[in-house]
């Protein structure tokens, strides 16, 4: 009774958004795929779905999609999209907003969902359909748990359809189970396992390479004015989060650099880094430039977003800045050994330094235990 009380309070949200999201979809591709189904038809039956929010979980599931000979996908923003697209033997979708879950999703052998993507249809229908149901690199972030224990009774239901939970940390078990989650186990972040590989080679600049990656407004402005006072002697490469504020920071960038007397250009132009500042408006680019860069600012963490996984960067042993909000990412900062957490206010400073830390990931994961129990619920040894 609760499923369907609860689609048809969405499906009354839906009907007086719909206008909005329409106008939304202009500058975002999935809002039509999601809550029009444009070009998003069901995926195929019987197979192993996984499903993931962002760009860092998609990742993250490599390793596990590779693993098998086929697999279906959904996957929430148009970046995660972008990048799925180069995995082998996937069928991908945008995963439809949760009213449409009734007769989009066809019955699959197992559901595999990555971190907090805890939608309650999408679990609900699953595992109707008798399909075996995984929560994988389940976590709940300091911030994120009060509200969520505001809304306790509605994730115990949740978590009734989740028959397996895989979690980061013992304080995210205790959390979970605080929720009404059980058969949860503590295995690691499986990022660390993570397969990072550079897909095309850059010629590094004669200069010192600065990135400041995925920022958010207002960190371009932030970075680029603590830059600009030691402009001499480095190139400074932008890449924001978000595709939909390319142009936004290319508008700001170019403004910046004509006002300071700056050569500029966008890498979707022209792939080098034969100028002072660089946009990276292409997607799937970072671990590329991380190879060949002197230094990485980490963004998210200059404002209050709660900061981005340092695993990438820190693979490559690059020094990384970072802000002090990483309410979201503790625990893979903690994987990695070197990073200097500062305040805004620092930047200038410490973008003199040309002796800046290199850093280390100090922590490993083993995702064969996960990877067993998929394995198994899906019937393959």
């Amino acid at each position: 009774m609760f499923a369907y009380i609860y689609t048809l309070l969405l499906a009354i949200i839906y009907i007086f958004t719909a206008p909005f999201l329409l106008i939304l979809s202009l500058k975002k591709k999935s809002i039509l795929d999601r809550f029009f189904l444009y070009k998003n038809p069901p995926l195929k039956r019987d197979k192993i779905h996984f499903h993931a929010c962002s760009l860092g979980e998609t990742l993250s599931l490599r390793p596990f999609i590779e693993s098998f000979l086929s697999v279906n996908l959904t996957v929430v923003t148009d970046t995660a999209f972008e990048i799925a697209k180069k995995y082998k033997n996937v069928d991908i979708r945008f995963l439809p907003f949760e009213i449409f879950l009734w007769f989009w999703l066809k019955p699959q052998k197992v559901l595999v969902v990555a971190e907090a993507e805890l939608w309650y249809l999408l679990f609900y229908i699953s595992k109707k359909n008798r399909a075996k149901t995984f929560l994988i690199n389940a976590r709940i972030s300091d911030k994120s748990y009060e509200k969520y224990l505001k809304f306790k009774w509605f994730y115990k239901k949740v978590f009734e359809n989740i028959d397996y939970i895989f979690a980061q940390t013992a304080i995210d078990k205790k959390r979970l189970q605080s929720l009404g989650a059980k058969s949860v186990e503590v295995v690691g972040n499986i990022k660390l396992a993570q397969k990072i590989e550079v897909t095309k080679k850059y010629k590094k600049p004669s200069k010192r390479l600065i990135v400041a990656a995925s920022t958010h407004d207002p960190e371009e402005e932030i970075i680029f004015t603590a830059w600009l006072k030691n402009s001499k002697d480095s190139v400074l490469a932008i890449a924001p989060r978000h595709p939909q504020r390319f142009d936004e920071v290319d508008e700001l960038l170019s403004f910046r650099c004509k006002m300071e007397g700056l050569s500029y250009h966008k890498f979707s132009k022209k792939r080098d880094f034969e100028a002072d500042v660089v946009l990276i408006d292409k997607i799937g680019e970072l671990v590329n430039i991380y190879s060949i860069c002197d230094l990485v600012i980490l963004g998210g963490s200059f404002v209050n977003v709660g900061g981005h996984n340092p695993l990438e960067p820190a693979f490559f042993n690059k020094p990384i800045i970072s802000g002090k909000s990483i309410f979201n990412q503790k625990e893979s900062y903690s994987y990695v050994e070197g990073i200097e957490l500062i305040d805004a206010n620092e930047l200038e400073n410490i973008l003199k330094s040309q002796n800046l830390k290199t850093t280390k990931i100090i922590a490993k994961a083993d995702i064969k235990k996960i990877l067993d129990k998929i394995k198994e619920a899906y019937g393959v040894v």
